[in-house]
């Protein structure tokens, strides 16, 4: 009765077992995955949100195929003056902006686009899981290439080069990763663009996580023309720190030729669906508006947890924390002993932290845990202890 493309498997695992069985039995909970950032206790201006959203505008219906333009101009406007790959600073074109409901969306709209039943699309490994079920939605074939860690992480470009096929028809980047929180950097993304390019490719570039850099200075963005066509992803959910509000975006750059056939069919996908609500898009200025205050909160709560995670790892002998530039996660290596999954079930139930084994992001090989840098400072440093305590150092 049921599709091949839902026949995942159902079964809860170990790990998620373990976690719905502390909560059935009221336990403590520290929960270092904490990722939802309006159940974090961070401070919104919540009469300029609510204030945004209630536009007497919105009481008319006005479906625009790409979204409302006043929306995609707020959009353009996020991109002024950023720095690009080989692009000093740019300006992207509201007409070449997809508003959607969420990243999630944009993804299938764009695999709908460039992929027939079958084809491949090449992903970074380690990255969050979510999208081998939007392969599977899409009838796409998900094919990894990996990041590699020496003295920080690296695209495995020959190793890229080497999983190409007649059937490759994007490669995908999460800029920053998530969990690694590595950026690809200038001369990555000249050879990626290079071989997208010549193989009539395009990239992907997921780049939700992109305000949060490390670094004082930002980031290049993908967002703005280069050789191959290139599709860039963002929205409310992290740039704001308002996942609710199911706002997305797409991007289109590249070869004017290529990107105008290419939004020529987006039109027309986004126009099937018509997904952004009214009131949310006429809001979008006033939501991109406050963004700043938001991502000032988060980024205090990152540095802070990461100064104190490097604090209490200083003299560890047996755990590590891998090099992070960006995002809002930090990974640790562990003895690898067991398995993650093993050594998380074992934190929970004996200490009452919930961490992610590294297997939940595609990690391939054991010794990973990931933790989130906005759980809140008090839990943080218990949950912390806690971890250090099971491996024999507090």
């Amino acid at each position: 009765m049921f599709t091949a493309r839902t026949n995942w498997n159902l079964q809860t695992n170990r790990f998620a077992q373990a976690l719905e069985n502390h909560r059935r039995a009221g336990k403590a909970l520290l929960d270092l995955t904490a990722s939802n950032p309006t159940t974090c206790g961070f401070d919104y201006p919540a009469d300029e949100i609510l204030s945004a959203l209630a536009d007497s505008r919105a009481l008319q219906y006005s479906p625009e195929s790409k979204g409302l333009r006043s929306a995609r101009e707020a959009v353009a406007a996020y991109y002024q003056g950023r720095p690009g790959f080989g692009i000093c600073a740019g300006s992207v074109d509201p007409e070449r902006i997809i508003l959607t409901a969420g990243t999630s969306e944009a993804y299938g709209y764009i695999f709908r686009l460039l992929c027939e039943p079958g084809d491949e699309v090449l992903f970074p490994a380690p990255s969050y899981p979510l999208l081998e079920y939007l392969a599977a939605l899409n009838d796409i074939k998900l094919v990894p290439y990996p990041l590699f860690y020496d003295h920080g992480w690296h695209m495995d470009l020959s190793a890229l080069r080497a999983a190409l096929t007649p059937r490759s028809r994007a490669v995908l980047v999460v800029h920053p990763n998530n969990p690694t929180g590595s950026f690809v950097t200038p001369k990555e993304s000249v050879e990626l663009h290079s071989i997208c390019a010549e193989r009539e490719m395009a990239i992907v570039a997921d780049e939700v996580f992109l305000d949060y850099s490390a670094e004082s200075k930002p980031h290049s963005t993908f967002a703005f023309d280069g050789p191959a066509l290139a599709f860039t992803l963002s929205g409310l959910s992290k740039i704001s720190a308002l996942p609710q509000m199911k706002l997305a975006w797409l991007v289109a750059s590249g070869p004017q030729t290529l990107v105008q056939r290419a939004m020529e069919r987006l039109e027309i996908i986004a126009d099937t669906f018509l997904s952004p609500g009214a009131p949310v898009q006429l809001a979008l200025p006033k939501l991109l508006d406050i963004r700043e205050g938001i991502q000032r909160q988060l980024q205090n709560r990152i540095a802070a947890n990461l100064a104190h995670l490097d604090s209490a790892l200083a003299a560890n002998k047996l755990i590590s924390r891998l090099d992070h530039q960006g995002g809002w996660y930090a990974t640790l290596r562990i003895p690898a002993t067991g398995s993650d999954e093993d050594v998380a079930v074992a934190l929970l139930e004996k200490h009452d932290a919930l961490v992610h084994p590294g297997r939940f992001f595609d990690f391939h090989q054991e010794g990973f845990l990931v933790l989130s840098l906005i759980t809140p400072e008090k839990y943080f440093r218990e949950g912390l202890w806690r971890m250090l305590e099971h491996f024999g150092e507090p």
